[in-house]
């Protein structure tokens, strides 16, 4: 049976066990639970937004850079070839495009002095005490005339220095004007000093001292014992008819920024020297062109998608759109000569209705047959070409300071994450205001509740007294 007590009891919720410090957290993160859910959702896809943007627009950059790649590794550059490829290497200037026909003959490659010292023993004992004394100049015959603007370089050796120290020295204090080496030969240990290239660099030793050490000088009018296995001269070679030295089997400053670096000797004999464009190069870098090209624009046509794409309507994606539609009519060579090549397009290039492209392969064939030099003009490192228009492309279309760019896009979403990251913020300062609120409110109540308990327990207690009575 219920009694009065008891339904007074159960009206004010004593003995149901509530947690009122749980009860006020949960309330207050209900309440702005939609508001945390909705931010939380925008965070996702701004972050989709900013990992596809970075995505895109490291695909560009990519392809610009591995174009300049190509081209800066020469692969794309003229050929030379050289008639007795064993006389010479042929360098040229990057950006510039070589196409003479050129003679060589080599009467005599550039060396550098070398010495040989008499044996000394053991490359561990000691040579004396003294010092070496090495002048630069050049030697004619049996006389040497020393450098007005060459220094001498003197080493002192002390006492207990052994052949090895002194030649470490030599090397190191002649900044490589001469290499000192000390080999153990069948006779004993030999110290051989070897100078640079060219007729200059020739040089006499003076040695003063006591020991071993008073043997190591030389000089040309008395050689005494050291082997002088060769001597300091110049590069003697005739390029084009024309008669030429270089103090350095490395040869710079010919003509169309051609260098060469002499390798052997020819002489009384001459050799041809042409240059051609290396078309299947050119064909191949094409065609890579066009393959990176239409994965860009399969990447901007999923992304830029109105349904589910990530960019759709982007700002940024659109204009890397009309920058890629308008690609193959871009002006590569502004200085072009009339029918010469000066677009992507007169080298193959074509844009396809859908946005793609391919490559007109006979269109390329007749450029690199009318006009093979200003086709090896287009892919150079300078300001125009094919390198410089893609990688003006990447730039344009990406760079952050501009809001309508890929880089301007990847920055405004990163704001609006900032944001919303301020606005999370603010509501966690909210929810927890609501929060003590709230418990304080729930402990008032629980001191009133506490307070009518009391009242409850004596009530109850006259209520059993009059029940008692009345039995």
């Amino acid at each position: 049976m219920t009694t009065t007590g008891s339904s007074i009891i159960s009206a004010l919720g004593a003995g149901s066990g509530i947690n009122f410090t749980t009860l006020a957290n949960d309330l207050s993160a209900a309440s702005f639970a939609g508001q945390r859910q909705a931010i939380t959702d925008r965070n996702a896809a701004l972050e989709a937004r900013i990992s596809a943007a970075a995505s895109l627009r490291g695909m560009v950059t990519a392809l610009a850079g591995s174009v300049g790649n190509r081209v800066r590794a020469g692969d794309l550059s003229p050929r030379a070839t050289l008639g007795n490829p064993a006389l010479a290497n042929v360098t040229f200037t990057p950006g510039l495009t070589p196409t003479g026909s050129y003679t060589l003959e080599v009467s005599q490659l550039a060396t550098g002095q070398r010495l040989v010292m008499p044996p000394l023993g053991n490359p561990g004992d000691p040579v004396g005490e003294g010092s070496l004394t090495i002048r630069f100049g050049t030697i004619t015959g049996s006389a040497f005339a020393e450098g007005a603007d060459r220094p001498a370089l003197t080493i002192n050796v002390a006492a207990g220095e052994t052949l090895e120290a002194v030649a470490a020295r030599i090397t190191s204090a002649s900044g490589g004007a001469v290499t000192a080496q000390v080999l153990a030969g069948t006779d004993g240990a030999q110290l051989v000093l070897t100078g640079r290239e060219g007729a200059a660099n020739a040089f006499v030793v003076e040695a003063a001292g006591t020991g071993p050490l008073a043997s190591l000088g030389w000089e040309p009018a008395s050689p005494g014992a050291v082997q002088v296995p060769a001597m300091a001269r110049d590069a003697l070679f005739s390029f084009n008819s024309v008669a030429m030295r270089s103090a350095s089997n490395t040869v710079t400053g010919l003509p169309e920024g051609l260098g060469l670096q002499l390798n052997a000797a020819n002489p009384g004999q001459t050799t041809t020297l042409t240059f051609a464009n290396d078309a299947s190069a050119i064909t191949r870098l094409m065609e890579d062109l066009v393959e990176a090209l239409n994965d860009v624009v399969g990447e901007v046509n999923r992304l830029g998608n109105p349904i589910g794409g990530e960019l759709g309507n982007d700002p940024g994606l659109r204009l890397l759109r009309s920058v890629l539609v308008r690609l193959s009519s871009e002006e590569v060579m502004p200085g072009a000569q009339p029918g010469e090549p000066n677009t992507l397009a007169d080298l193959g290039l074509v844009l396809e209705r859908d946005g793609t492209f391919r490559l007109d392969a006979a269109r390329l064939g007749r450029a690199q047959a009318d006009a093979p030099r200003a086709v090896a003009a287009m892919f150079t490192t300078g300001a125009f070409g094919v390198f410089s228009t893609l990688d003006r492309l990447a730039r344009n279309a990406t760079q952050i300071g501009d809001p309508g760019t890929l880089g301007g896009s990847i920055t405004r979403f990163q704001r609006q994450l900032q944001s919303n990251g301020a606005r999370l913020e603010k509501i966690a300062e909210q929810q927890e205001s609501l929060r003590q609120r709230l418990s304080r409110s729930f402990a008032a109540s629980e001191r009133r509740v506490g307070a009518s308990q009391s009242t409850l327990t004596f009530l109850r207690q006259q209520v059993d007294m009059w029940n008692a009575q009345r039995r």
